[in-house]
């Protein structure tokens, strides 16, 4: 029997076609999305070659030049001519490149665009070494010599010899790491123990002025709390005088090297986070490199106005706001979806509240960051500030940004989907459990509890997935109610009351949209933002992966009620 197009139309085979090609295209369009911020940003890591070159500028006036290329791309002959020059043998187009030239403190600028027929006897020598510092970007030239105070330890051009280079640099690594472990000796000092101090002095400040709002500032409680307070600053001392000891030692050793122009340079070593030399690393050493940086990524703060170091400060404020944004809107959501659907009357005014509900679901997220910042903040902020903080005013506590009212924000734009995904889960179980439970004596209570809950779980955790998903790519609201360039420390950490809610925070989503787009150096935070880009993706992937697990071992477990 011959099967007409109409035949066909109509046995809906076209649009199992359509969908299947849907799927297929979005599939496509977000590996290819992924895989792009990924190339993007994952080679920022790799330890790049060290070109040197001769440059000629315009006027014939040669330089020479040292540097990483980062970038490249094709310019029309037109656009050069426009300048005064010229693509080679009369092409249509030239290629340019973006070197990375580091010397920030020398030339003031990190990368520089070159044509590259213009640059002449091309070579990567093994020696030419890249230096990553704690200010003024990377550092690229050559090791000169070696210095412990104002002795000359080490000099790498003392002969031709390999072995003396190689020995003048195993000594210059040894002292990198020696200076790196005194510089980790004083953040921890700085962060953990002079931090915890800080805040004890600060709780002792409060307490004080509390005790004189009160009229109970006796005279005991005033030697108590200078007995404290001396005690404090007593052990304040203390630190402070092993870290004069330390920074005296860090700031010992430093080193000269040449630069590109062939200028001698003195750096500390106190200022050098790595120094490498690609040139000479083998493929297992670029590897270990590699993950080391990717490492430093993960775990470390940022520095240089953020287009340098790590981002672990970001990673944790981002998954702490979400977790306390779940905590907050999966119980509202779910009470207000069994209110319509199992207890309110179904008429006008639920129907009235379905539709405000999914209205909600669609207002900017903008607004609610200014409803966060003028009820959370202001408002209730204030409030809570004068009842309970009154020792701390003018200064607020609660009534600036910070962790709680972030988190709450968040969850009153969240609510809608928790409440529309739970509604939809009630209302897909079977009248007909509902009345045999109530039939075998059970009250409402309890079958909604044992029986009606248990088997919109499933439904609940979809909305909680939706919710997390909206709520970790957030940035516009959390620029209002908490988010904030640079956070020196964690809101969870071992001071009491261990989790501070009234802290500011870090957020991956703010500080994509702060390298990117408020960074001095442009180029310099690209990848970084590629790379942040790719950070946030995995980590909303990881908690909706968590959410869906829990999701399926529920589904799994309440199956037999459904049978």
């Amino acid at each position: 029997m011959q099967i007409t197009f109409k035949d066909w139309v109509k046995s809906g085979s076209p649009f199992i076609w359509l969908n299947a090609g849907a799927v297929a295209i979005s599939i496509i369009m977000v590996l290819g999305l992924v895989g792009f911020i990924a190339s993007k940003g994952l080679v920022h890591f790799w330890p790049a070659a060290i070109v040197q070159a001769n440059y000629t500028l315009p006027g014939n006036a040669r330089v020479n030049i040292v540097g990483q290329v980062t970038d490249s791309e094709m310019v029309k002959a037109e656009q050069l001519e426009a300048i005064g020059l010229k693509t080679p043998n009369g092409a249509p187009e030239a290629q340019r490149l973006l070197l990375k030239v580091g010397n920030r403190d020398v030339y003031g600028g990190d990368f520089r665009w070159v044509l590259d027929h213009h640059l002449t006897q091309k070579s990567y020598p093994q020696k030419a070494m890249a230096i990553e510092r704690r200010e003024w970007g990377n550092f690229y030239g050559y090791l000169e010599e070696v210095y412990e105070g104002s002795t000359r330890i080490a000099n790498a051009n003392q002969d031709d010899s390999p072995s003396n280079y190689q020995s003048a640099w195993q000594e210059f690594q040894s002292r990198i790491e020696r200076a790196l472990m005194i510089h980790d000796n004083i953040m921890d000092i700085q962060k953990s123990e002079i931090g915890s101090i800080n805040y004890k002095i600060e709780r002792l400040r409060l307490e004080e002025r509390r005790l004189e709002l009160n009229n109970e500032l006796s005279e005991t409680e005033v030697a108590r709390l200078q007995f404290e307070r001396n005690e404090l600053n007593t052990e304040y001392e203390s630190h402070q005088k092993k870290l004069a000891v330390l920074y005296q030692d860090l700031e010992r050793d430093h080193f000269t090297a040449m630069e590109m122009g062939g200028e001698i340079i003195e750096i500390k070593m106190s200022q050098v986070v790595r120094a490498f030399r690609p040139n000479a690393m083998s493929t297992g050493q670029k590897v270990k490199h590699y993950f080391s940086k990717l490492g430093e990524f993960l775990g470390d703060d940022p520095r240089e106005a953020n287009t340098e170091g790590g981002v672990f400060p970001a990673i944790f404020g981002t998954v702490l706001m979400v977790i306390l944004m779940a905590i907050m809107v999966t119980p509202l959501g779910v009470v207000a979806a069994v209110y319509l659907r199992e207890y309110a009357k179904q008429g006008f005014t639920t129907r009235i509240i379905r539709i405000a509900v999914n209205n909600l679901a669609g207002v900017p997220s903008i607004v609610y960051g200014v409803f966060g910042l003028g009820f959370f903040v202001y408002f209730l902020g204030g409030t809570i500030d004068e009842l309970f903080f009154p020792e701390a005013l003018p200064s607020p506590t609660f009534g600036t940004s910070g962790l709680l009212w972030a988190s709450i924000t968040l969850a009153l734009l969240t609510l809608p989907v928790v409440i529309v995904a739970t509604e939809e889960g009630l209302a897909r179980i079977p009248r007909m459990i509902r009345e045999g439970s109530l039939a075998l004596g059970a009250t409402k209570w309890e079958t909604l509890t044992r029986v009606i809950l248990p088997m919109a779980s499933p439904a609940m955790m979809t909305g909680v997935i939706l919710a997390v998903a909206r709520a970790a790519g957030e940035v516009a609201p959390l620029m209002l109610v908490g988010v904030v360039k640079l956070a020196p420390t964690l809101p969870l950490n071992a001071n009491y009351p261990f989790l501070h809610l009234d802290q500011k925070f870090m957020h991956l989503g703010f500080h994509i949209y702060d390298v990117g787009f408020q960074s001095p150096n442009v180029e310099a935070a690209r990848p970084l933002v590629y790379a942040t880009a790719l950070l946030l993706v995995i980590v909303i992937a990881l908690l909706n992966l968590s959410a869906i697990y829990i999701r399926n071992h529920l589904r799994e477990k309440y199956k037999a009620l459904e049978m």
